[in-house]
């Protein structure tokens, strides 16, 4: 276990997303992904109010497990406002506020561990959104805050909003960092070292690229990822590969394990989040809570972009 960043929340290092719990994986599915999850010390989960087909799917098949195998006290729970469609991709006051209750009902729980601002919403005021952040902090229904999505300007601007108001602040950052996709490094990473924020990478396997599943001579086709996940090869996603696979080959592990201790080598970087249809794929992404690469193969991982 390590320590989320300032908070007092140890947590599992590979962070488990619900991103594909009621979409790819159905209920039943779900659970023995949670089960194999948790049979290996994980404790981790991160999900959203908006994920994915269906409105609060995600949450609702999370809580049913949590209530069934009376697991709520031995699991950090992560979710979010301010995402999916419509009236809801906001983050006013009221919708905050609401949402937030009927994530708390889905998951079947009192208290929510860590809560994102999933997608920044310029038409609202920020203190209106923060206070009402703060105010679920103060109600002992939230614990933590975390925010998503975000620009470094409009994240600064938070986070000296938080402090010179005294409210509850962002201490975890979630933003899209990978192997593939480095722009965090040149834009949120100094505001992530400036103001001491964990980091939680999510797409750490970039849609399932970095599992090797999607090679240039065509490889695996059975997921609704696989068009985009295959971008990656215009975008010199094979040399990626290739080093991976070197890296891996080393070790005796898989592509998957590798590029997710590649980011947990990475500064500020506590648990990336990475999501499994099934028991097979969590067996791919687990070893990398222990796998430590050397400084050459770090090097070698890293010169790939």
């Amino acid at each position: 276990m390590v320590t989320l960043g300032s908070t007092n929340l140890d947590v599992f290092p590979i962070c488990l997303g619900g991103n594909v719990f009621g979409w790819t994986a159905d209920e039943a599915q779900s659970h023995a992904v949670l089960d194999a999850y948790r049979a290996a010390n994980g404790n981790f989960i991160d999900t959203a109010n908006s994920y994915l087909v269906e409105h609060g799917r995600s949450e609702t098949i999370i809580g049913r497990w949590l209530t069934d195998r009376g697991s709520r006290e031995q699991i950090v729970l992560a979710t979010k406002v301010g995402g999916g469609q419509g009236a809801l991709r906001n983050l006013r006051a009221d919708t905050i506020e609401r949402e937030a209750h009927a994530s708390l009902e889905r998951l079947q729980t009192d208290r929510i561990d860590l809560y994102y601002a999933h997608f920044d919403d310029v038409d609202t005021p920020l203190e209106e959104s923060l206070r009402a952040l703060d105010s679920l902090v103060q109600a002992g229904l939230v614990r933590y805050l975390g925010a998503s999505n975000y620009t470094p300007e409009r994240l600064t601007a938070a986070l000296q909003l938080q402090r010179e108001l005294g409210l509850a602040r962002f201490t975890v950052l979630q933003p899209h960092y990978n192997l593939v996709e480095r722009e965090f490094e040149r834009s949120l990473l100094p505001v992530a070292e400036s103001w001491g924020l964990a980091v939680l990478p999510y797409f750490a396997l970039a849609s399932g690229f970095l599992t090797g599943k999607y090679r240039p001579d065509g490889g695996e086709a059975d997921s609704p990822r696989a068009e985009s996940a295959r971008t990656y090869l215009d975008k010199g996603g094979a040399a990626v590969l290739e080093a991976l696979d070197e890296v891996a080959a080393a070790h005796g592990t898989t592509v998957a394990a590798v590029a997710l201790a590649w980011l947990l080598a990475q500064p500020r970087v506590v648990a990336p989040i990475a999501s499994a249809r099934n028991p097979r794929q969590l067996e791919e992404i687990l070893p990398a809570a222990t796998l430590e690469l050397s400084a050459a193969q770090l090097d070698r991982l890293s010169a790939t972009q």
